[in-house]
């Protein structure tokens, strides 16, 4: 499978997680898509002032990866700057949620992986 992220369509996405604002979403690859623990890979965008909520998360673990701009991460309960290139690992059981504050569009993949064996 092979696609690219300037053609992929994106789905408005309203309040995600009791955010603010619209999101424009697509979820590139599911767990059908993989023979790992992957649940999917997102590509968000988050135009200046929205967000993704705080929220808990089970038994699983979330990779964000910035692509471009600027914001800021909540990890249990501490917020810290992320921009162009940072890795955030919002680990097992953890609340977070992120907010674009920046002046552009912040662009993040977001992989969700399981903790069930292979």
């Amino acid at each position: 499978m092979i696609k690219n992220l300037n053609e992929v369509p994106l789905e408005d996405f309203s309040e995600c997680h009791d955010g603010i604002g619209i999101l424009r979403h697509s979820q590139l690859l599911g767990e059908k898509d993989s023979a790992c623990a992957l649940r999917f890979i997102n590509y968000t965008i988050l135009p200046p002032g929205t967000s993704i909520g705080n929220h808990k998360h089970g038994d699983d673990q979330e990779i964000y990866l910035i692509l471009e701009g600027e914001g800021e991460m909540y990890l249990d309960g501490v917020t810290y700057p992320v921009k162009t290139g940072s890795v955030i690992v919002n680990k097992p059981f953890g609340t977070h949620g992120l907010v674009n504050n920046g002046q552009r569009d912040l662009k993040v993949f977001v992989f969700e992986c399981g903790n069930e064996p292979v």
